[in-house]
C-alpha cells in the first residue's frame, strides 16, 4: 500500500533539510541510490541520474551562486507516492551563471518539482524551473 503520509514526510523533511541548503549532506537520509531527475525545459528536456552525493554537491553549487538563500514551499500536494511541491527560492548572484558575471543582485526563482517515493526514498523527480524568468532578471538594467 502507497501511504501519503510517508510521501509527505520524505518530501517534507528532504526540502527542510536537503533542497534547501542548510543539510545537503544529509541527501541519501531522503534519496534512494540513483535518482532519475527530469530536468523539464521546453528547450532542452533532459534526464539524470543522480545520486545523492551528487544531489549534495549540486545543492552547494546553489548556495556557491545563490548565496544561502531562502526557500519557501508555496505548495505541496500529495497523492501516495507522488508529491507536487511549488518552491520559490530567493537568493543574490554571486557566481557567473550562463556566462554572466556576478551581479549581486537579489533573485527569485520559482520552481515545480513532482517527487516519487518508494520504500521511504525518493526514487524520481521531474522539475520545471521559470528560466525566462530567471533570465530577465540576470539581464535586467538597473
Amino acid at each position: 500500500m502507497i501511504d501519503s503520509e510517508v510521501t509527505r514526510r520524505v518530501v517534507g523533511d528532504f526540502i527542510m533539510y536537503v533542497r534547501s541548503g542548510r543539510e545537503p549532506h544529509r541527501a541519501a537520509e531522503f534519496m534512494a541510490p540513483v535518482v532519475l531527475a527530469h530536468q523539464v525545459q521546453s528547450e532542452d528536456e533532459v534526464t539524470i541520474a543522480r545520486p545523492p552525493d551528487d544531489y549534495a554537491e549540486h545543492v552547494r553549487e546553489m548556495t556557491s551562486t545563490w548565496g544561502e538563500f531562502a526557500l519557501t514551499v508555496d505548495e505541496l500536494l500529495v497523492d501516495g507516492a507522488r508529491a507536487y511541491v511549488r518552491l520559490t527560492q530567493v537568493g543574490r548572484h554571486l557566481a557567473p551563471v550562463d556566462g554572466l558575471p556576478p551581479t549581486g543582485r537579489t533573485v527569485r526563482q520559482i520552481n515545480s518539482i513532482v517527487y516519487h517515493v518508494a520504500d521511504g526514498l525518493i526514487t524520481e523527480y521531474w522539475m520545471q524551473i521559470d528560466r525566462a524568468g530567471l533570465h530577465a532578471q540576470l539581464h535586467a538594467t538597473a
